[in-house]
């Protein structure tokens, strides 16, 4: 794994009070999707547990896998009792038991690309629901998105994460969508978007993007600084959009035996 994709458990406390959660519109869509019963689920790369409660907390059996020990030290202190965890990357799952619905929450693109698709089909019954959804938080008003933009310049040209494949922002199916429509694992494959707005202060902006692994893996003095500067070019309370791209699909059921990776 990279270094910004282990970059995360240094600010596990921060992650968990700042990173907005998820709405039962999301859990209705991915249930509306499946359209049956699903009772087990696997997230793959949980952090804090943010997913792990939607899903956990109307009643399916959610094993949160988490390769960082801070962070899944932290999603502990907040999931159902009833929620397994293990300590895993997504490449050191081995086949065994399947489950109706294995899912990550803005942490696929952490994963290898090596083998991802079989390895997926290989956690999932047949038939099982593939899902992965997140999204960036910027500002409402492009003119404090510009002022940001402008206060971080110095010290990171963008914080995003590239788009693994490479496709370009303006193509209509987005990644991982793009890869799961080539798949022979993978069939009716869907993309939408669930609205997510909110409000914070300067203060919980800039300490949502301490939180982003661009700043993460700067050194501690530039990432002090640039925090600073953005919360300085902020006005005192933030509108924000963090709308969540869900990506759906569905294991082909022609691969109902054994799966290997």
């Amino acid at each position: 794994m990279s270094g910004r994709a282990l970059s995360f458990g240094a600010g596990a406390e921060a992650y968990e009070r700042f990173r907005p959660g998820y709405s039962m519109e999301l859990f209705d869509r991915v249930m509306a999707y499946a359209g049956r019963t699903v009772r087990t689920a696997l997230e793959i790369g949980a952090g804090t547990g943010k997913a792990t409660r939607l899903f956990a907390r109307q009643g399916i059996s959610v094993t949160a896998t988490e390769p960082d020990a801070a962070m899944l030290a932290e999603l502990r202190k907040h999931v159902p009792t009833d929620v397994t965890t293990v300590r895993a990357a997504f490449e050191d799952l081995r086949p065994g038991e399947t489950y109706g619905l294995v899912y990550a929450a803005a942490a696929l693109h952490w994963t290898a690309p090596e083998g991802r698709w079989p390895r997926m089909a290989a956690l999932l019954e047949p038939g099982g629901v593939f899902a992965s959804f997140g999204g960036t938080v910027r500002p409402a008003d492009p003119a404090v998105e510009e002022a940001v933009r402008a206060a971080r310049a110095p010290f990171l040209e963008s914080d995003e994460v590239p788009s693994p494949d490479g496709t370009p922002p303006e193509q209509a199916m987005q990644w991982p969508g793009t890869e799961l429509r080539q798949s022979e694992w993978f069939t009716d494959v869907q993309q939408s978007v669930v609205e997510r707005h909110m409000v914070m202060s300067a203060r919980d902006y800039a300490g949502h993007l301490s939180t982003v692994s661009a700043y993460l893996v700067l050194p501690a003095s530039q990432r002090e600084e640039v925090l600073d500067r953005i919360t300085r070019a902020l006005p005192e309370t933030v509108e924000l959009q963090g709308d969540v791209t869900v990506h759906l699909a569905r294991r082909c059921d022609e691969h109902d035996g054994p799966t290997r990776a």
